[in-house]
This record gives structure tokens, sequence and C-alpha cells, in this order.
């Protein structure tokens, strides 16, 4: 089983994003560890278990969020049975009162202080459940560690409890104190109680960031081999603050991740091609792996149109090392419902939309030459 620690700046998700919609919303040091290779960055693509190659994932934030064990089972089991190798689960949950907070929570922020939750039908013994199934079903986890939106408690918590508004919570020292301290919770976490159990391929330090990650790149590389930076940007607005190409030229991120919603950026949906192969040519430029990291359309419909078109751009006219749908689906036994517009439904029959959109496509990923010239 093969695992790492990956943590880039202010998004830490094997990504530089350019931005999505969900509505809750690294130079590489090889190391290892009891016989086992961490997953590394290999020219512009990923080496995981010794192998460099082009791969498919999903997006299953919800997953360190149900109180169901065999829920996560459900769900890991049909992502292993896609062929993904990553699936990407929200590692933040915050709350500024315990008392009043009907989900699963990680932490608790106030103005008295910073307060984990290490309830294990509550609190991080959720993500605790989620890591070792990973581990159970072979699936490598991306954790972003902070949302940049309100929902499951991001930078707002932080705000409510410290002081200060969205954008001095980069300098803000008592929010930036709790924030690398829930950080060093999760890796230290991570490390002791999970140790060679670890399916973890990458942290990451902020859901859809808004400013530039030089200070974390620095600080973290002390706690994790590589990092990976995040580009927040909306289309070409950079209504988020962030620079994709900037922040990928940074020396201590080894990698970038966008995202890609035409819908709601209003673009075309034959714009995504191009916004992808633009992406392609910054990491291209700048020699390091890209990442489609979200990508979407909001009814099946337009799924089946245009999710190929988008695939088959990745596959045949771009060297985007993986790629992520937004998001994995599946109907529980107990009615939970986690999903939004854009999810994707597993379905194991032959020749599903499904078994075309998701496991066709991992397949076809898994298969693509592990050579990196476009």
């Amino acid at each position: 089983m093969f695992f790492v620690y990956l943590l880039s700046l202010w998004y830490l998700s094997l990504s530089l994003v350019d931005g999505a919609p969900a509505p809750i919303r690294e130079n590489t040091v090889e190391i290892e560890a009891r016989g086992t290779t961490y997953p590394s960055v290999s020219g512009r693509l990923f080496n995981i278990g010794g192998k460099t190659q082009y791969f498919s994932g999903t997006n299953a934030w919800y997953l360190g969020h149900l109180t169901s064990n065999s829920d996560v089972n459900q769900a890991m089991s049909q992502i292993a049975a896609s062929g993904f190798k990553t699936a990407r689960v929200w590692g933040f949950g915050s709350t500024n009162n315990a008392a009043t907070e009907p989900n699963v929570y990680y932490q608790v922020l106030n103005s008295s202080g910073q307060y984990f939750n290490m309830d294990a039908n509550t609190g991080i013994g959720r993500l605790d459940y989620v890591v070792s199934a990973a581990k159970t079903y072979g699936i490598q986890l991306v954790l972003p560690l902070l949302n940049n939106f309100d929902a499951l408690g991001g930078i707002n918590t932080y705000t409510t409890a410290f002081g200060g508004n969205h954008t001095s919570f980069y300098t803000d020292s008592r929010s930036q104190a709790a924030y690398k301290n829930y950080i060093s919770f999760i890796v230290n976490r991570l490390r002791l109680l999970h140790h060679n159990h670890l399916g973890v391929h990458h942290l990451g330090l902020h859901q859809i960031p808004g400013r530039e990650p030089h200070g974390l790149a620095r600080r973290r590389r002390l706690a994790a081999p590589s990092y990976s930076g995040s580009d927040g940007s909306y289309a070409y607005s950079g209504y988020e603050g962030v620079d994709f190409v900037k922040n990928l030229a940074i020396k201590t991120l080894d990698y970038g991740t966008f995202h890609m919603y035409p819908d709601s950026w209003g673009y075309n949906y034959s714009w995504g091609s191009t916004w992808i192969a633009q992406h392609n040519a910054i990491g291209k430029a700048a020699g390091k792996p890209v990442v489609l990291e979200e990508y979407a359309a909001p009814s099946q419909a337009l799924r089946v149109q245009w999710m190929p078109v988008w695939q088959d751009t990745v596959l045949k006219r771009t060297s985007v090392a993986a790629d992520a749908f937004w998001q994995f689906a599946t109907e529980f036994a107990d009615g939970v419902d986690p999903y939004d517009e854009y999810a994707l439904y597993w379905n194991g029959t032959a020749g599903s939309d499904y078994q075309v959109l998701g496991t066709g496509h991992a397949k076809a990923m898994a298969a693509k030459a592990a050579t990196a010239t476009l």
C-alpha cells in the first residue's frame, strides 16, 4: 500500500485551483516507511507504487462526515471497483458552538480557544474511519484542511472566534496559529494513529484559496515531503486574487490543480477543452504536473454530452497528469443524500452512463502511455 503526505499551500490538495461551485463546499522528496514508497512527482506525472502513470480519481467530500461505517464502506468499495486511484475528501469540519452543531465536526473554535472533538461518532473518529477504509480498499485520499466557503466550517469559523475578516485571516496571528495547530493535529494523527496503514495521497491546506501560498509552502516543508499550490480564480477574472502561473513557478510547489464549471462561470461547454489545454500549457512551461481536480455539468444529459469531450481532451490532446470528476454519488440504504446537481451516480451495469464516464475513463487514463510530451 502506497501513501503520502503531500501538503499544498493554501489549497494543499493536488492543486493550484481555478474555482468550484459546490455548495459546501509540492520538488518532491521521495521517502520510504517500513518498505513502502510514498507517491511522488515524476516529471509532469506522478509515481504511485513505484510506477509512473496517468490516473483518474473522484470527489467524495462527504465521506468523513457520514456517521455510518457501512455507508463509507459502500462508497469506498464502489470507488475502488471503478478503478479510481484517488478520492478527494474534506479533511475539515469546524464549528463555533458545539451545543448547536447538528453535524459531524472536528474542532470547536471560540473566544476561549480551540478544542478538538475526539468523539468516535461525531468527531475526528469519522475521518479516522475513512482513512482506514481507504487503506482497506486501496484508495489514496486527498484531504483539503480548510474551506474558503462557510459550509462545514471555513475561514468564517476562525474569524468569528478570533476576529478579523476573510482577508485578514491570512495575516491574523490568532487565526493563523489555530489553523496551523489544526494542520499539525491532523498530520500527527495520521502519522501516529494510522502509521503504516495510511492511505493519504495528499493533504490540502485550503479548499478554493484566495491568497498566494509562499509562506505556508516554506513552513509546511518541515512537516511533509511535497507541496502543491492553488489558483482560486474563476476563469480569467482574478476574482479570488490568486495567480496560477505565478504560484506554479514557486520552487517549493510540485504541481498544480484547476477546476472547471463552465455553466456557473458563464461559458459555453465547448470552452471547457480550451480551459484544460491552457492549464496543460502552463504545466508544460513549468515542467510540473497539473491536475483537473474538479469538473462537472449540472444534469445527466449534459454530463453524457460534454464529459466525454473533456475527457478526450485530457486523454488525447494534453499531458494533464490526472483528473477527478465532481462528484461520486451512490444510493445509501439509510437515505443519506449529501449530493448536488453535479453528482454522477454509481451504476455497475455494463454500458451505463457511469460505466462509460467513470469506469471507462479511469481504465483509459490508466492505460495511457506514461510520457508527457503534449
